[in-house]
């Protein structure tokens, strides 16, 4: 365990819930964990007790909050706790926290199963719809002509972008035609609580992230993890973004959460020390901003800089997102005004550091 971990507390230690069996985290909330097939291999997911209304009146049943990809080994997890863990209750809303395939990928299945509703932030029910179609732009073939302009130029790399060609597709094949829509600030209500809404940008575009102050437990999603950080990239949906800063500004949202409040994050463990979290994921990007910084004094593609930021070695599922990230970073300091970009006659970016610095 590294200096920072320490500075987290762990409530449960290294216990974790196996494969369809559940950790009650605080009353009336499951935790569940789901297997992924990536070098992060599992989701953190979330069984919530509800009510809700029927023609005889008030019911019990169970609102998810995410849903794990769309893969065979996850819809048998889930058919093991539908027998054993919802004591005979049925699952009457989905929530996913935002679009990405190990959060919304079996959230159609759920939902049709159960004849539940989704829930979902705009932001993030348009991408995935707008994904799962396979739309020009946010397709994978899009990915190509994206990062070639940031410098992944040869036939080996083109090769293993288009290895990540029907990735979104094959996670998520279909998402829900319709939804109820979450908005920064409001509250939802779910069982006896309240819970409010914390949007996010930077990892996606309209991140939710839910904070219930009756049980102190703030399921934070992707945007406060205990031991990575969370991806914040540049894509070509959006290829002049600025997700670092949005990232940044968008931690400031927590800073009325209380200092022991028990953090339900997508990946890892519950923890608490969010304010501490926080400032460590602040420093990170302070320091990967200074070592961007100090390598471009020749001007330096987003993909030469991605061996500075990332040490290891990378397959093609993490090479996207770590190209996005170099990106991502170099965007932040170009829009600061502290890198230059210009474009070469190899019709590739180069961001250099700017006169002044």
């Amino acid at each position: 365990m590294n200096h920072q971990e320490q500075a987290l507390h762990y409530p449960l230690n290294d216990k974790l819930p196996e494969a369809g069996q559940t950790i009650e985290i605080a009353p009336g909330v499951l935790w569940i964990r789901m297997g992924l097939p990536f070098a992060l291999n599992h989701i953190n997911l979330w069984l919530i007790e509800d009510i809700y209304q029927t023609d005889a009146g008030p019911a019990h049943g169970w609102t998810v909050v995410d849903c794990g990809i769309n893969s065979d080994a996850t819809r048998d997890a889930w058919e093991i706790l539908f027998a054993s863990h919802l004591k005979g209750l049925p699952i009457v809303r989905v929530i996913a926290t935002h679009c990405h395939p190990d959060h919304v990928g079996s959230a159609d299945w759920l939902c049709t199963l159960w004849n539940a509703p989704l829930y979902m932030s705009t932001g993030e029910y348009a991408f995935a719809r707008m994904m799962s179609a396979g739309l020009p732009g946010v397709d994978g073939s899009a990915m190509f002509p994206h990062f070639r302009k940031h410098g992944m130029v040869t036939a080996d790399m083109q090769e293993k972008i288009q290895e990540r060609k029907t990735y979104y597709t094959r996670l998520v094949p279909t998402v829900p035609t319709s939804y109820h829509r979450l908005q920064d600030g409001q509250d939802i209500t779910i069982g006896q609580h309240a819970w409010r809404i914390i949007t996010g940008f930077g990892h996606s575009p309209e991140h939710v992230s839910l904070y219930c102050a009756a049980l102190n437990c703030l399921i934070s999603g992707d945007m406060v993890l205990p031991r990575i950080s969370t991806n914040v990239s540049v894509f070509a949906a959006e290829p002049e973004a600025n997700p670092v800063k949005q990232y940044l500004d968008s931690l400031s949202k927590y800073a009325d959460l209380p200092a022991d409040v028990l953090v339900l994050p997508s990946h890892g463990k519950p923890f608490t020390g969010l304010h501490t979290r926080i400032q460590q994921l602040r420093d990170h990007h302070a320091e990967r901003l200074q070592e961007v910084l100090d390598a471009c004094t020749t001007p330096l593609s987003a993909h030469d800089i991605v061996p500075i930021m990332f040490k290891r070695p990378l397959d093609a599922h993490q090479l996207t997102f770590a190209l996005g990230e170099a990106l991502a970073h170099c965007h932040h300091l170009w829009f600061e005004g502290k890198l230059k970009r210009r474009l070469d006659a190899d019709d590739v970016y180069r961001f250099v550091r700017s006169s002044t610095n």
